[in-house]
């Protein structure tokens, strides 16, 4: 039952640490990436879409992204999501492929990006909180039922604070390295 309640716990925090990576990619850094349009949808024939699956996106360097889609006819409808988005990014349509060169990060910008780090790595943070607190009700209620004796309750809450503590310093690498990306000049 216990072993049972640990494995469900790191399953779970394997999804909320992948999801915090997949956040902090949407993070700019001083580099052009194609990750930082993953969360830009276009209206594709009615249908949200990410441009990556409607158009080719690369890095041309390190401060330009050039996206050629694969239909012509969807250069607009691809330059006015990334124009709506909240990216703060200007396309430049030319008729066959979009450039996006982006800005020079000022230190004020990336000051501010650091603190959306930190906003959103509270938040991974109070994730793995309330799924320790889920497991370790159900733990609870596994004592309480005769399921387990205290001696394996307490026993299991070690192992959990354990796994809390593994997957908080994931959290917290994972943050520094992408600070260190946001502040590099």
């Amino acid at each position: 039952m216990v072993d049972e309640s640990i494995k469900k716990l790191k399953e779970r925090f394997v999804l909320i640490v992948s999801d915090f990576e997949k956040e902090l990619k949407n993070i700019r850094t001083g580099r052009a990436t194609a990750s930082i349009l993953d969360g830009v949808k276009v209206d594709y024939y009615g249908v949200e879409t990410p441009i990556a699956q409607i158009a080719s996106v690369n890095a041309v360097d390190a401060k330009t992204i050039v996206i050629a889609p694969w239909s012509k006819d969807q250069l607009i409808s691809i330059e006015k999501a990334i124009s709506e988005s909240d990216l703060s990014l200007t396309p430049n349509n030319d008729g066959e492929v979009i450039r996006i060169t982006l800005p020079p990060m000022t230190e004020e910008r990336r000051k501010e990006l650091v603190k959306v780090l930190g906003k959103k790595t509270e938040e991974t943070r109070i994730k793995i909180r309330q799924v320790r607190e889920e497991i370790l009700s159900d733990i609870q209620d596994q004592e309480k039922q005769g399921n387990i004796s205290e001696d394996d309750k307490f026993r299991a809450k070690d192992q959990i604070q354990k796994v809390v503590d593994e997957y908080n310093k994931k959290i917290e690498e994972l943050e520094k390295k992408k600070e260190a990306d946001v502040m590099a000049v």
